[in-house]
């Protein structure tokens, strides 16, 4: 029940901000959603590579500048430019070399934060930025779809699943889960796509629904041997029931590039 309730208000509070927030205040708590989920990559990403208190706490020390770029690569993505993102990549280079040479860390912990902006802070932004451009039945298609999906990998694999799709990493994800997902998420996207976004055709919108649903998986599974490797199940309890943030938005974050991508082309 605990579940059910926490996932019914996270929709809710999801769907009224995209229905009624204005951009600034969307780019606002996208920032902020992109700032906690990286606090949960960097408290498993440390758990992970860290061998001992010491390293832990130098790297620690660093999470406030890592933070910061993450905060201001979601913001900045909104309408990029050349000189913005270089900026960017500048700073979190200076950020890598910095921990390095003077903050105790080695090159591995220094690139998972180099990591963070890109993985976290700009599949958020260019959310915002599909919101501001193409209004929110844009932004409500893409998290359908991948809603759906997620919703059709685990009914076909309850149902259906016999073989493991990647055993190593998720035990319990199997390839008929997977093609159940792709299925009724590229069906989605090309019975559903071409109403909400006029002038799209349906077999053009169907390989992009397909294109979701693969790097949905593979951001779901990205995230999953991330917490692996660092023996955690969750990336924090901060949604009763779900786990945290990350556990919530790892497969939008690998999609959101590729639909933002189309849509600007």
């Amino acid at each position: 029940m605990t579940r059910i309730l926490s996932g019914v208000a996270l929709a809710a509070a999801a769907l009224a901000a995209i229905l009624f927030l204005p951009v600034v205040g969307l780019r606002m708590l996208a920032s902020l959603v992109a700032v906690l989920a990286a606090h949960e990559y960097l408290r498993i990403t440390q758990t992970s590579v860290a061998s001992d208190s010491m390293r832990r706490g130098s790297l620690r020390s660093a999470d406030g500048p890592i933070l910061l770029l993450v905060a201001l690569t979601c913001w900045y993505m909104l309408l990029p430019d050349v000189q913005t993102l270089l900026g960017l990549i500048i700073a979190a280079f200076a950020v890598l070399v910095l921990q390095v040479l003077f903050g105790g860390a080695t090159l591995q912990q220094a690139a998972t934060g180099f990591f963070a902006p890109w993985y976290l802070g700009l599949p958020l932004g260019m959310l915002v930025s599909v919101q501001a451009i193409n209004g929110p039945k844009a932004t409500l298609l893409l998290l359908a779809t991948v809603v759906l999906s997620d919703t059709a990998q685990y009914y076909s694999g309850r149902t259906f699943g016999r073989h493991p799709l990647a055993p190593t990493i998720s035990p319990k994800k199997t390839i008929e889960g997977a093609i159940g997902g792709l299925v009724f998420g590229t069906l989605f996207m090309a019975l559903v796509g071409p109403r909400v976004l006029p002038g799209l055709a349906p077999v053009p919108m169907a390989v992009l629904g397909l294109t979701i649903v693969v790097l949905g998986i593979c951001g779901d599974l990205f995230e999953s041997r991330l917490k692996r490797d660092a023996n955690l199940k969750d990336s924090s309890n901060l949604i009763p029931g779900h786990g945290g943030i990350l556990d919530r938005i790892d497969a939008l974050l690998f999609a959101v590039p590729a639909y933002y991508l189309y849509l600007r082309s």
